[in-house]
């Protein structure tokens, strides 16, 4: 498959980035999308976001999709658009997570705020089973300690240290990976070549990449909806890739004098 120039620059650019991370440069810290309620928030972090990943395997899944379907679409639109393209879809991910994010965090900042007017044993078991029962068996003696001296004082400012530290962990928690926009790719190539029949490795079966996409979108939705304490997975990230996709498209569609 030969190479086209915007593919071969972001395919250089990221694993370029990947490798000043390998050497011990913190660039997550600064430059991962944090929570837009987290005090390191940044507008830049939008962008940025998209060069780091977490891991080599992180960093090898999202290349391949970019070396995979990123020149068919390059050759088709022409770099300076697929470039917009692949920002525009990247930002938009960026941009749905951090609304999914605002809202589920703004619950959590309310408990916070409940909790701490009125700090209990009770109150706090309550806490950690709706947010994190794994914490239930971490903070067992503190809890059981708690229960039998429930007006001392310092177990009172203990408790609301575990909430407010759980809460500063889960809002500064960056988001990273180029993964919003290669889904925007995959579903931009969904449209355009719906009938291409794809290989697939895992279970290695054609598939068409219209029920390729189709599965993808679905997976992502039903997993960002229901999705475990386990799963560190930015779904909503994937699905406003590929919503921003769609809507960009349909909209290049339209405008008969700019049709690709």
């Amino acid at each position: 498959m030969m190479m086209t120039p915007v593919v071969r620059m972001l395919l250089i650019m990221n694993v370029g980035v990947f490798l000043l991370e390998a050497t011990g440069v913190n660039l997550i810290d600064r430059f991962g999308l944090r929570s837009v309620l987290s005090p390191a928030f940044a507008p830049y972090q939008f962008v940025t976001h998209m060069f780091l990943h977490a891991g080599f395997m992180h960093l090898f899944s999202n290349m391949l999709g970019l070396f995979v379907f990123g020149p068919m679409l390059e050759r088709v639109w022409g770099s300076n658009r697929f470039l917009f393209f692949y920002f525009f879809t990247g930002i938009g991910a960026g941009l749905l997570f951090s609304g999914i994010n605002y809202y589920e965090t703004s619950e959590l900042r309310d408990s916070v705020m409940v909790f701490n007017a009125g700090p209990s044993p009770e109150a706090l078991q309550n806490f950690l089973y709706r947010n994190s029962p794994s914490l239930l068996a971490e903070f067992d003696n503190f809890l059981n300690a708690f229960e039998d001296n429930p007006g001392d004082s310092a177990y009172i400012r203990g408790s609301i240290k575990i909430v407010n530290s759980y809460y500063a962990q889960q809002v500064n928690i960056p988001m990273v990976g180029a993964s919003g926009a290669i889904f925007g790719i995959l579903m931009a190539f969904g449209l355009l070549f719906p009938n291409t029949e794809l290989f697939l490795l895992f279970p290695p079966i054609p598939i068409k990449a219209k029920y390729l996409v189709a599965f993808y979108g679905a997976y992502e939705l039903y997993s960002g909806v229901y999705r475990t304490q386990s799963d560190n997975v930015a779904h909503f990230a994937h699905i406003g890739g590929m919503l921003f996709a769609f809507i960009l498209v349909r909209y290049w569609n339209t405008q008969r004098k700019n049709f690709y």
